[in-house]
Parts: structure tokens; sequence; C-alpha cells
């Protein structure tokens, strides 16, 4: 009788393709981190340690309950709470993105600046929110990959992540 679960269970499985799935899920996963640390070695060890993990229970991955960017997530964001358990959080976005070339020292100075200003306003808001933004603008990812990474309706993922912003803007003109 074991025997049979084991095979029925084995047939939930689906082969994944690492190297695949490391190139096409890395800066995501990275971007995740680094909007939520603002520091980019930190963010790197997060999400060598999230790779791992995952490594590590590969084999709990079942494609029938849900796409493989999700598990992922779900991973990453776990991860991520143990992090912040213990350690105070960094100020999020400082880094967000690699400047580019042609920047001149006066704009990335502002530019800087700027995300300095954001991240000490997104200080205020709720984790989750600050998870939502992190989620949507550092790892790409779609509101229906939001909500299923925090068990919210798609709907609600629009909601929240519109009020957000709604809030970040009004926050940002009083702090002109």
């Amino acid at each position: 009788m074991s025997t049979t679960i084991n095979i029925a269970n084995s047939f939930k499985k689906a082969a994944v393709d690492w190297d695949a799935v490391y190139t096409a899920e890395l800066p995501r996963v990275f971007n995740f981190f680094r909007y939520l640390t603002g520091n980019d070695l930190l963010a790197e060890d997060l999400t060598a340690d999230t790779f791992r993990k995952a490594w590590q229970n590969r084999t709990k991955y079942d494609h029938n309950r849900g796409a493989f960017s999700t598990w992922l997530f779900t991973i990453a964001r776990r991860t991520a709470i143990d992090h912040f358990r213990f350690h105070k959080p960094h100020l999020p976005l400082t880094s967000a993105s690699d400047l580019a070339d042609e920047n001149t020292p006066d704009s990335t100075f502002y530019y800087q600046d700027d995300l300095a200003r954001l991240s000490k306003i997104l200080q205020l808001f709720p984790n989750r929110e600050s998870e939502i933004i992190a989620l949507k603008y550092g790892a790409g990812c779609t509101n229906k990959e939001i909500a299923s990474q925090m068990g919210l309706s798609e709907t609600n993922v629009s909601t929240l992540l519109h009020r957000v912003l709604q809030k970040l803007r009004e926050a940002w003109e009083v702090n002109l």
C-alpha cells in the first residue's frame, strides 16, 4: 500500500531544470531582497540562502500546488522574515538599482537622495505594505503572483498597491 502512495506522490513531483530556474529567478529574488534591505551584500546572502533552501527541499515542490516561482518566493519571504526576526531592518531601497554610466554626479546624488527619502517613508508603513512594494517593483512579480505568495486575492493586492502608492505620493509631497 505504501509503495502505491509513494508512486502516486512521485507523479505529482515535476522535474525542475535548476540551471534554467537559477538563471531566470536569480535576478528577481535578488531584487526582492535588495528592495527589502537596501544592501546589495545582504541581498546576495539572502538570495543564496533562498536557493540553498530551495535545493535542499526540492523534493517537496509539487507543480500541482502552484508555479515554481511562487514556491521559490514563499521560501524567499520566509527567509526575509527569519532574517528580520534577528536583525534590525536596514533602510530599504537605498541601493535599489545600479546607476547608468551616463549619470552625472549631480543626477546620481539626487537619485540616491530620492531613494533614501523613499526608504524613510516606507519605514513608516506596515511590513505587509513594504513587502508588496518589494515584490511588485523589486522582484517584478505580477499581482497574481503576489496574491498567491501572500495568500491574498488578486483584487486585494491591486487595492493594497493602489493605497500604498497613494500613501507614498502623499507622504512624498508632505516631505518636500
